[in-house]
């Protein structure tokens, strides 16, 4: 059986991070529905297929969120519902596929450019994300 609660804030510190260093864009996606996410100690974001901290940072912005990009990591905070936006995943996958879960709660449309790169780790994800909202 699955519920679901009350996004709270959430705190990842450096020791935590080798555990959950690929969810961390998804998990910064799921704060700006609700909640927050604060990370540090995980600078490794900054050299994968891109720099996943400065470009989560941008795209999350350009929906609308509200997010502190740090040296080591970010902190996103869901002030207020994001409205969608065109936002870029320089071809990086996990970035295509955060950037579609913060879109599920925006008010408008979002426009993913790069968005094909998700199929490098989950062909399926833009189908499977929309047999789930159907």
């Amino acid at each position: 059986m699955v519920r679901h609660g009350e996004l709270l804030e959430t705190r990842i510190a450096p020791h935590e991070v080798p555990g959950v260093i690929d969810e961390l864009p998804v998990l910064a996606a799921l704060a700006t529905h609700g909640g927050a996410l604060s990370v540090a100690g995980a600078q490794e974001l900054r050299v994968k297929e891109s720099d996943r901290i400065s470009a989560l940072a941008e795209g999350l912005r350009r929906m609308g969120a509200d997010i502190e990009e740090r040296p080591d990591g970010f902190h996103v905070r869901a002030s207020a519902r994001l409205r969608g936006g065109d936002v870029d995943a320089q071809n990086d996958h996990r970035l295509a596929m955060a950037f579609a879960i913060a879109a599920l709660g925006a008010t408008g449309p979002t426009t993913i450019h790069d968005a094909g790169a998700a199929a490098v780790s989950y062909p399926e994800f833009f189908s499977v994300l929309e047999s789930l909202r159907a």
